[in-house]
């Protein structure tokens, strides 16, 4: 009993301590702020809180070690979610700039047609989106190595496979290097015009899906000569910086070859071709003039250029073909090349000429060959789109597809083939027999769809393939996925 009332006094004495502890410290903050004494209350109650429940305190050490155990955990889920999301990017990068990715065939085409009904802002959004990925590094390009066995050499050059991308596609050269980037050994950009025009009026250009075709009447709608001359030198003054060499002396040394890659290309085993053309309203029945137009056309583009094309056979330019008559034909090819001989570099460019599929009887062939020979041209392309409807079956065309068939226009296609064939080998022929020992090169365009179509004209008689309309359906990929097919047909041959 005396036990437990000493205990009781000592507790009593205990409290009567605190008490007058607590009494102490608010008298002593009676003259500080209100804020200050707010203050210094809390920080009394959370004391006080402490000492009436220990149980729900937690010391700071106990944090520390709770946090110690839970950060690396954190840590390393972080680290695994982010190298996951890195990988998978750039696993997502790697594949869709890849010319293999089945997307290029499967998908792209169909989501631009969808957002471009309107075939024309297709192509100029295409156009503009190869070149802007090409900037940013996002671009589709060829990952893959062609086959030795497709290797050809074209006036003098080895290039690594026979394929080439045809005019029409890239009218003022703003994509040559995505373009190039696809796979193909030849680029033809074009055609140019002297001066600008704006071409024939809208609409121009219409899709007949159910055929893989196109049918257009563009009327070479040119941003000139100049405009394109200016984006071709860019391009050889970034190639010169590039390799240190600044200025005019740097871009003359590029286009001198000193960099041991061909001056229109600017890459090793690729040729760059430029086709040229008058304008529309230079009258065609003046020789005088239109010869003027198409050296303009030299003297500006020539510099830039591996290969000069002129164009004499676009159906859209009104008496454009009347030039591939012998004598004005002949008058015309020999100031082209004349001219092509007096660009400012030590390798001149070659000079080609691109023939109509419309105007082949004996005469026309033999009249075109006989301007070819006697004015030094190098080559000719076999052959541009065509007046005529090939003959399809009516039940695969629609409506809309029957009535843009009777537009006026140019029509290409896999329907041209047959006749790009027949074509070539007719052509191989008679260059042939008046050749004298100087072969001229043939580039087959119109109706080439695959590798297969490929070796069909190759086994004619020409040494490029060359497409245009098949990329717009097939995609980025089309060039990767014909020279697989091409190796593939020339296997089975063997």
């Amino acid at each position: 009993m005396p036990s437990r009332i000493a205990a009781l006094r000592g507790i009593q004495t205990t409290a009567s301590k605190q008490a007058r502890c607590h009494t102490q410290t608010l008298s002593s903050a009676s003259h500080l702020s209100l804020k200050q004494q707010i203050s210094s209350y809390r920080t009394s109650t959370l004391h006080s809180s402490r000492w009436r429940h220990p149980h729900s305190y937690q010391p700071c050490s106990q944090h520390r070690n709770a946090s110690t155990v839970a950060y690396p955990a954190t840590r390393a889920k972080n680290t695994i979610l982010g190298t996951t999301l890195l990988l998978l990017a750039a696993g997502t990068l790697i594949y869709t700039t890849d010319t293999r990715a089945s997307i290029h065939k499967y998908l792209v085409p169909r989501i631009m047609r969808l957002l471009f009904p309107d075939a024309e802002d297709a192509h100029h959004a295409g156009i503009s989106t190869m070149a802007a990925l090409y900037a940013a590094g996002l671009h589709p390009r060829e990952r893959s190595s062609s086959s030795p066995d497709l290797r050809t050499t074209v006036f003098g050059t080895q290039l690594a496979n026979p394929i080439a991308i045809s005019a029409g596609l890239d009218k003022d050269g703003l994509a040559i290097d995505p373009l190039f980037a696809l796979g193909p050994s030849i680029v033809e950009i074009g055609g140019i015009t002297p001066r600008p025009q704006e071409g024939n009026p809208k609409p121009r250009v219409w899709r007949v899906q159910s055929q893989e075709g196109m049918l257009n009447r563009y009327g070479l709608n040119s941003a000139g000569a100049a405009a394109v001359a200016l984006t071709l030198r860019r391009r050889v003054r970034t190639f010169a910086d590039k390799l240190g060499w600044a200025g005019p002396a740097g871009e003359q040394a590029v286009l001198n070859g000193n960099a041991d890659v061909p001056p229109g290309s600017l890459l090793p085993g690729r040729l760059l071709a430029v086709q040229i053309a008058k304008n529309k309203d230079t009258p065609e029945s003046d020789q005088a003039a239109v010869a003027a137009d198409y050296v303009s056309c030299v003297q500006h583009l020539g510099p830039y250029a591996d290969i000069l094309v002129v164009n004499v056979s676009s159906p859209n330019t009104p008496g454009l073909r009347s030039l591939q008559a012998a004598e004005p034909l002949t008058h015309l090819l020999s100031a082209v090349v004349s001219a092509a001989q007096n660009v400012s570099r030590k390798s001149k460019p070659k000079v080609m000429v691109k023939v109509s599929p419309d105007e082949a009887s004996e005469d026309d062939i033999s009249g075109i060959v006989a301007a070819v020979h006697a004015s030094g041209v190098s080559g000719v392309i076999v052959a541009n789109t065509t007046k005529t409807r090939p003959v399809h079956a009516p039940s695969l065309l629609t409506a809309q597809e029957t009535h843009v068939l009777t537009e006026t226009g140019g029509f290409s296609g896999p329907a041209l083939l047959e006749r790009t064939v027949e074509l070539v080998g007719r052509y191989r022929r008679a260059l042939d027999e008046g050749a004298e020992g100087k072969s001229k090169v043939i580039f087959a365009s119109g109706g080439i769809c695959s590798g297969a179509d490929v070796l069909r004209v190759l086994e004619a008689g020409a040494a490029v393939g060359m497409a245009y309309t098949a990329l717009t359906y097939q995609g980025a990929g089309w060039v990767t996925e014909s020279k697989r097919q091409l190796q593939e047909a020339l296997n089975q041959k063997s």
